[in-house]
């Protein structure tokens, strides 16, 4: 099983359109379109899941770039949250005190 990132989508892209896209390269066994939360907006971006590894490098190497809705679309393997990106603990978020900032001089 592997899970392909989909970026820069048009917010009107489809899944259907997605799965039809993908699918010229293998059995896509997933669309995950992500929307905003709080607004239930399209995000821009969409998952992709393909059970045939060899498959989904194809789909990627082939569709990387790929212009769909007069966009150029970012496809590539997705990476586990904890890895690169916004993922992971602490929410971007800054922990520790909220007074002024103090330089700390070098020690000699």
């Amino acid at each position: 099983m592997k899970n392909i990132f989909v970026g820069n989508l048009d917010f009107a892209a489809t899944e259907s359109a997605l799965r039809s896209l993908f699918e010229a390269y293998g059995k896509v066994d997933r669309v995950s379109m992500v929307a905003d939360r709080d607004t239930g907006r399209p995000r821009g971006f969409a998952f992709v899941e393909m059970a045939d590894a060899g498959e989904a490098d194809r789909a990627i190497a082939a569709l990387n770039g790929h212009e769909m809705d007069g966009r150029a679309l970012n496809i590539n393997e997705a990476r586990p949250k904890g890895e690169g990106g916004r993922g992971g603990s602490g929410g971007g978020r800054r922990e520790g005190g909220g007074g002024p900032r103090q330089r700390r001089e070098p020690r000699w």
